[in-house]
């Protein structure tokens, strides 16, 4: 394998690196990817026995910066900024903390729009990949960095998935685990709301079957109506009532033809996500998510939770109707000394996760200790 840009002691924080893996990766589904590239970035200092290796794992539409500000290639501080630094819970003064983006994703790891052997964009081409796929690729990253065994492996919803196959598939690789408003298998309604999102990509003049990346647009309109949807699910009903209320956005009537205030933050949310991903990854990630069951070839989900040997912690959130709570309370029922799921009260929905950092910052501490 190859490493370019690697992490070295002294390296500054945040520095987006790549490992490349070092031949073909097999896939769940069947085919296969010739190479792979994986982006990544690292805070804090690896210790001399590479014991002190914490992994972040992000959700659908993050990337590699969690932690930091604004910066090249990153138009937006760190989605987990709040967690990740000297003094935070997860303090990079003595954890080092790895960020992959997702096999699959747009923000530096191989996906559709990277190149093929032949250096074309992969695009309708590019091959099923499941959360199993994702965490072997990860598996790879470590092993580049000489990581042997994971002190803590951290996600929340589509990272929480991914924090849960590490732990059962590599149980010896995996010391503590902390997965957050996610799921041991995607549910009936799960699958049913990201139905409308995948067609909607699908259905766009301008996605020209998934080969779009030579032509004048992308399947920009499809995204946006995509991340909408995505959006409400994300949130609360009580907190959306708060917010906006029937309230008409400012200088708008919806009697002629105005907007609603919360239209305008749904259209607002989906511009932001137009702007800075690429749809195939969207309906690449969104389908490994679907597909997720780690049961799946195992004797089913309580044979497969029954493999994990690391300390578990599992959070909820109360208000999320996406990832709800009897989903954790499944995962701490199944796992072997696991506690009973903890509950992070708050108005935000599945969001929660990202925003409330207090709460979170708590579940961090008591699984590091």
């Amino acid at each position: 394998m190859s490493v370019s840009g690697a992490w070295r002691a002294g390296d500054p924080p945040g520095r987006r690196k790549f490992v490349t893996g070092p031949g073909a990766l097999a896939l769940e589904a069947g085919g296969v990817l010739p190479s792979f590239s994986l982006a990544y970035e690292t805070w804090g200092t690896l210790n001399s026995d590479a014991s002190n290796a914490v992994l972040v794992e992000h959700a659908l539409t993050g990337d590699s910066h969690a932690a930091g500000p604004a910066e090249p290639g990153h138009p937006s501080a760190g989605w987990w900024d709040g967690l990740i630094g000297p003094g935070k819970a997860l303090d990079t003064s003595s954890w080092f903390v790895v960020v992959p983006n997702v096999l699959g994703g747009c923000q530096g790891s191989t996906g559709p729009s990277s190149p093929d052997p032949a250096g074309r964009p992969w695009g309708s081409r590019f091959p099923v990949v499941t959360v199993r796929d994702q965490v072997a690729a990860e598996a790879v990253l470590a092993d580049a960095l000489g990581i042997d065994r994971w002190a803590a492996i951290v996600g929340g919803s589509m990272g929480g998935m991914r924090a849960l196959e590490w732990a059962i598939s590599l149980p010896a690789r995996v010391a503590s685990v902390l997965v957050l408003a996610s799921t041991a298998r995607a549910s009936a309604e799960q699958i049913a709301w990201a139905a409308p999102q995948l067609h909607a990509i699908r259905s766009d003049p301008s996605f020209h079957g998934g080969d779009y990346y030579s032509a004048a647009s992308g399947p920009h309109l499809g995204l946006g109506i995509a991340r909408r949807i995505a959006h409400v699910t994300y949130r609360s009903e009580p907190e959306l009532a708060r917010r906006f209320g029937r309230a008409a956005q400012d200088g708008e009537d919806p009697l002629r033809g105005g907007r609603f205030a919360v239209e305008s933050y749904l259209d607002h949310h989906a511009g932001k996500l137009a702007r800075r991903f690429d749809a195939n990854s969207y309906l690449v990630l969104t389908e490994s998510m679907n597909t997720h069951d780690v049961g799946r070839g195992r004797g089913g989900v309580a044979a497969a939770l029954g493999r994990v040997t690391a300390r578990a912690v599992i959070g909820g959130v109360d208000s999320d109707r996406l990832y709800p709570l009897y989903q954790s309370a499944e995962l701490a029922a199944g796992i072997p000394g696991a506690p009973e799921a903890s509950v992070v009260s708050s108005p935000y929905g599945h969001d929660s996760f990202l925003i409330e950092t207090g709460p979170i910052a708590a579940l961090v501490k008591a699984l590091l200790g």
